[in-house]
């Protein structure tokens, strides 16, 4: 039975872990931002835009 809730566990922790949104400034991000309506972005979101997606310098 702890055998089944380790497992469990470990599994709710890695899908958990693998939902997790990308990097501000990653080449993914910006794609995602680009779909979202402008209205939706923080002054941090455009901020971001603009120095890394504009420029096409991607943090890594």
């Amino acid at each position: 039975m702890k055998l089944i809730t380790t497992a469990t566990a470990s599994l709710l922790m890695l899908l958990a872990l693998s939902a997790c949104s990308p990097e501000p400034g990653s080449e993914a991000w910006c794609n995602k931002i680009k779909d979202t309506p402008k209205s939706d972005w923080s002054a941090n979101d455009a901020g971001t835009y603009a120095k890394y997606c504009i420029l096409g310098q991607y943090k890594k």
